[in-house]
């Protein structure tokens, strides 16, 4: 007869575990389902991502300072 080895589903700190991990997967799950639905763009998006990554061509605030 030969031996067999114990299966991990009779630990209990296996199955406690695997349950807890389950329950963590479902409530992500639902806040992914709820909460990020659908992408949000902002108006003028493509504007606002030009200016940061060309650069404004107005002046800044500290640009605009005179020297004291």
């Amino acid at each position: 007869m030969p031996h067999q080895a114990p299966s991990p589903w009779k630990v209990p700190l296996v199955r406690e575990l695997t349950f807890i991990l389950l329950i963590k997967l479902t409530l992500l799950l639902v806040i992914k389902a709820v909460w990020f639905d659908q992408p949000t763009v902002p108006d003028d998006g493509s504007r606002v991502t030009s200016q940061h990554l060309l650069g404004d061509s107005r002046p800044s605030d500290a640009e605009k300072e005179s020297a004291r």
